[in-house]
């Protein structure tokens, strides 16, 4: 990683679903021009198949994907901290960009109700991306 590569780092509670999808969107589509950060404040201990399922849809592969604790060093590395639905668990460092996007937990739901999810979740990256050049 470069000086100039921004890092985003995407915290949500059991980074298995929402956080993993949205890292996949970014690598697929920002690819080595952004580092990508998943993490959790209560990790799970796998990701959430039909969160999977629903990014193979689109062409990308999240399977291999470990839930990851957060940490202050995460939060300290990166420039971008994109919180979904984790509250206060994510420590504040001056001077780093912070956004909370408000999105359904695709946890326990079926493949009809994550595609939403995972479309609203692109839109987002997508702007994101235009927002980082």
């Amino acid at each position: 990683m470069s000086d100039s590569t921004p890092t985003v780092l995407f915290v949500c509670v059991h980074n298995a679903g929402r956080s993993q999808m949205a890292a996949g969107f970014l690598r697929a589509l920002a690819g080595d021009l952004v580092e990508v950060l998943p993490a959790g404040s209560e990790p799970a201990d796998g990701i959430n198949p039909i969160a999977v399922e629903a990014m193979a849809e689109v062409g990308i592969d999240i399977g291999g994907g470990i839930p990851q604790l957060l940490t202050v060093d995460a939060v300290r590395e990166s420039d971008v901290v994109i919180t979904m639905g984790c509250g206060d668990a994510c420590p504040i460092f001056p001077g780093k960009r912070y956004e909370d996007w408000v999105l359904d937990d695709p946890a326990g739901q079926g493949i009809e109700a994550v595609r939403p999810i995972r479309d609203e979740i692109r839109g987002r990256v997508e702007r994101l991306i235009a927002g980082l050049g």
